[in-house]
């Protein structure tokens, strides 16, 4: 499996047994890493059979100025943050992400607050035969999780999951 973490972390592919399947031949990505996924699944020539999309980062419903208070924020104390960022994510859950924690570049929080999820690669991808999965937390904090739903449930079968948040889990 070919697998793409999210903004600011590294191996917490480990909270997704459930969803991921271990095959030479599926994509799979959480959060921000569900957008590179869903682009290296588009571009790539090697064969995929299934692209699994977590929690992933959708911003385009969120205004402007949204995205520039996100970013001068991260711009003016990248600690507190990413400390604030990943309490989000956690959400509801109390699970703790030190040990799984990378640094997370402007460039690439601005990539994931801008990224524009483009129907047409979706299409194409699923006319190419790839079984695409989306699992979204009703308790998200990171995004509009009704929006997201929406969003992906009219392209492909998206899972609606609740009690949990972006990480995928509940309250312990």
């Amino acid at each position: 499996m070919n697998y793409f973490n999210g903004f600011s972390l590294h191996g917490e592919e480990v909270f997704f047994q459930e969803q991921l399947i271990q095959s030479d031949f599926c994509v799979a990505g959480f959060s921000y890493g569900a957008q590179k996924a869903l682009e290296y699944a588009h571009t790539t020539q090697e064969r995929i059979d299934r692209l699994i999309l977590l929690s992933p980062a959708f911003f385009q419903d969120q205004k402007p100025s949204f995205i520039r208070t996100q970013l001068r924020y991260h711009k003016a104390n990248p600690n507190a943050y990413r400390e604030q960022f990943l309490k989000n994510v956690v959400y509801p859950s109390r699970i703790e992400l030190d040990k799984y924690l990378a640094e997370g570049s402007s460039q690439e929080l601005e990539a994931l607050l801008t990224y524009v999820w483009d129907p047409a690669k979706i299409k194409t991808l699923l006319e190419r035969g790839v079984t695409i999965e989306v699992f979204i937390g009703a308790e998200d904090k990171i995004v509009n999780a009704q929006q997201s739903f929406e969003f992906f449930s009219s392209l492909t079968t998206t899972y609606w999951i609740k009690g949990v948040g972006h990480l995928l889990r509940g309250q312990d």
